[in-house]
């Protein structure tokens, strides 16, 4: 059948084959920048890359990373919709992919964690009163020739969402689960790979607290904000191209001209950009329908509409492992491909995911309905192993999916080996299905 795809954990059989995951052991005043000519390209490593887990397990792991994450932007939701105002403001924070980059001159390198949902760019500094624990040395201005703090005048200091002004621009960006990063806005030289930015404004963090920042030391946000790389690069294109989760190769994040694609390519989706003046900073698309197999569920229209108080909607975001959706429509999703794959529901709750089927014994392929996202002028259908996940040694596929109140997120597991293209002139968003290993 033609909405059916064969899934796989034994031997490919299709273009569409899923391999099911065995037990293996193998995560403004701005400042002034030259324009780059071309670019530049840096890899990014998953958060549990090196770990011994299957496919499943990363799954598990991100989920739970995931849920955290989405409460935070729930919170952000909450926040746009009341009038009441709050000390700090909240912000999404934490990821799911590393990538390394050098800071100040001479450079020291580190790893930071990518996040498309946020702006600042931070790093843990000496001297430092509250830091978690980091695998390589804290970053000391002291030792760096191009350090400089930024005047509380300065336009980028009046863009964060909290700021004081004692020994120059002091910042505290607070996230929804109590993490928080506090110091000085600065700018410094930054290095990737071989292309060296000065004068990039950062936070030097002295006082940063809570849960998943250890995985690297610091943050780079990619927002559409005034903050991010993205905006004080000016480039208005980067794009980034996701191996898949149990993958130890590396992934891709393209800046500048070396992030377009070739426009007579047929493979090309491009659905528009939808800007929140609530969240400016999250990239908003809109998502018109979901067809499981040859069935348009019958969601009804205005379920992921941006509402005009910043509640609702759908983001893409690199940092969310699975993708949400507002509960209704998740509902029916579920409905469906229960009633189209012919297995018993797993009701055992031991993946952590909402919806999972009992492998047959001794199978090794099963049938799964295609599955496409409808956005403005972009039918995004997926390959099986975006949404389905299987283990044969705990004898379930799972469906890589789960429920939202409000805010819905396109996350990276549908992502995978598509290079997703942000053309922020454009205000446009392109997927380009991609072997994101080769890049």
């Amino acid at each position: 059948m033609a909405s059916m795809t064969s899934l796989c954990f034994v031997l490919a059989l299709a273009m569409l084959t899923i391999f099911f995951s065995p037990a293996f052991s193998t995560s403004r005043r701005a400042l002034e920048h030259p324009k780059m000519q071309k670019g530049f390209r840096v890899r990014l490593k998953h958060v549990d890359s090196g770990k011994n887990l299957t496919k499943l397990e990363r799954i598990r792991h991100g989920v739970k990373r995931g849920r955290n994450r989405l409460q935070r932007l729930q919170a952000m939701a909450l926040v746009a919709s009341s009038s009441s105002e709050i000390e700090a403001p909240v912000l999404p924070g934490n990821g799911e992919f590393l990538m390394k980059l050098a800071i100040g001159t001479p450079p020291e390198t580190y790893s930071a964690i990518l996040d498309t949902g946020s702006d600042l760019i931070w790093t843990q500094c000496k001297p430092c009163t509250q830091c978690f624990h980091q695998s390589t040395p804290l970053f000391d201005p002291k030792k760096s020739s191009s350090f400089s703090k930024l005047s509380c005048s300065s336009q980028l200091c009046e863009a964060l969402p909290q700021s004081s002004c004692n020994n120059g621009c002091e910042y505290l960006y607070s996230y929804g689960d109590d993490s928080s990063t506090q110091g000085i806005l600065a700018s410094e030289t930054l290095t990737f790979g071989k292309a060296s930015v000065p004068n990039v404004a950062f936070g030097c963090g002295a006082d940063n607290e809570g849960s998943g920042f250890s995985q690297g030391a610091g943050l780079v946000g990619l927002g559409r904000g005034p903050l991010s790389l993205v905006s004080q690069l000016k480039e208005p294109k980067f794009s980034y191209c996701l191996t898949t989760v149990d993958d130890t190769k590396t992934s891709t994040l393209l800046m500048g001209s070396l992030a377009s694609v070739k426009a007579s390519s047929s493979a090309i989706k491009t659905t528009p950009l939808i800007h929140s003046p609530a969240h400016p900073s999250f990239y908003y698309l809109s998502l018109e329908g979901i067809s499981v197999g040859d069935t348009r569920l019958p969601i009804k229209k205005s379920t992921f509409s941006l509402q005009d108080d910043g509640s609702g909607g759908l983001i893409i975001d690199s940092g969310t492992t699975i993708t949400y959706l507002e509960e209704s429509a998740f509902n029916l999703v579920a409905k469906e491909f229960t009633s189209k794959i012919n297995l018993p529901v797993d009701s055992s709750g031991s993946t952590g995911l909402d919806v999972c089927f009992t492998l047959p014994s001794g199978s090794t392929n099963i049938e799964v309905p295609k599955l496409v996202f409808h956005f403005d002028g972009a039918d995004l259908e997926l390959p099986a192993e975006n949404y389905m996940i299987g283990d044969s040694s705990m004898g379930v596929a799972c469906l890589a999916m789960g429920s939202s109140s409000g805010m819905s997120i396109f996350g990276n597991v549908q992502q995978q080996n598509i290079l997703v293209l942000h053309d922020l002139e454009k205000e446009t968003l392109s997927f380009l299905p991609t072997q994101c290993d080769l890049l």
